[in-house]
């Protein structure tokens, strides 16, 4: 029988945590070794525990490997890495792609929208297309991610890469432009959602019942940035829900009969990185977790 299983390869947002240019007591708290840190959003999804799949390549994604056992060649040249999946075009989701150029052959699994943003950047061309194929995928059209391992994208409501936002940024659109990821291994469903700027009704119904869904954390309160003093973003200017409030993710996500809930992409301001605060006890209080680097998931 086929056993999903999930490696947290990176628990933070953008920047990682500590972030290289922060100084915000959360950053001197991780480098100080009082706080763990963490590195940028991505996860490692498998069936049968031999052919892995990247779920976003993070710019950390080199020391993220070396740090996970199963994702290791087995020989030389020889790697369990099968395909590459990327949710959307941000930096943190698809640098560490220029990474994984070493003449490797894998699958890169994107949206048509997506996949034109990787192919407009001629820096991208390292990655030998020989070898790597671009494989675009149809939003709610299941296909097989790895042995074992369907995956089907839908989209959420988000944002253009901040590199290609121009005067005018719609922070909520729906389409191929930032996705969720179903994962199904036999009778076993798990969902990956790491930006996500509202919970919909559609999506909302889509995860009802899940057994295990990783969702967009990147701020606790909208105005976290501002007020720590170390930006002038809001949460939903980033295209990020925050995750308390009454239009929060806590709220928007209640009595959907989910058995595990965690947050993954979390922004270095967030007070929930710390597990003695007040709001991490609140989101524990919710049924919530906290993803952290090397944490595993099997269903």
């Amino acid at each position: 029988m086929s056993k999903l299983r999930i490696l947290v390869l990176g628990a933070a947002a953008g920047g990682g945590f500590p972030q290289w240019n922060c100084g915000c007591p959360l950053c001197v708290r991780a480098r100080s070794g009082d706080l763990t840190p963490q590195s940028q959003s991505s996860i490692a999804v498998s069936a049968n525990g031999t052919d892995w799949a990247i779920l976003n390549a993070s710019p950390d994604i080199r020391t993220q490997l070396a740090a996970s056992p199963p994702l290791h060649p087995t020989g030389p040249r020889i790697s369990p890495i099968k395909s590459v999946l990327v949710t959307n075009g941000d930096i943190d989701h698809v640098a560490g792609l220029l990474t994984l150029r070493e003449k490797q052959p894998f699958q890169l699994f994107a949206t048509a929208e997506i996949h034109s943003v990787i192919a407009d950047n001629p820096i991208f061309t390292a990655v030998d297309a020989d070898l790597v194929p671009r494989r675009p995928i149809v939003l709610d059209t299941p296909f097989e991610l790895v042995p074992g391992l369907t995956a089907t994208l839908f989209a959420v409501p988000g944002k253009v890469p901040l590199y290609l936002e121009g005067e005018d940024v719609v922070t909520d659109l729906e389409g191929e432009q930032t996705v969720g990821v179903e994962l199904t291994a036999g009778d076993r469903t798990a969902f990956y959602i790491p930006g996500c700027a509202k919970v919909t009704e559609k999506i909302a119904e889509r995860v009802r019942g899940a057994e295990l869904l990783l969702f967009d954390g990147t701020v606790w309160e909208n105005d976290e940035m501002i007020h720590t003093g170390v930006g002038r973003k809001t949460g939903a200017r980033m295209g990020h829900m925050a995750m308390s409030g009454e239009t929060g993710s806590m709220a928007a996500l209640k009595d959907l009969e989910i058995a595990r809930k965690v947050f993954i992409h979390i922004n270095n301001t967030n007070p929930a990185l710390d597990p003695a605060s007040d709001e991490r006890k609140q989101i524990e209080a919710a049924g919530w977790s906290v993803a952290q680097d090397g944490m595993e998931y099997q269903l």
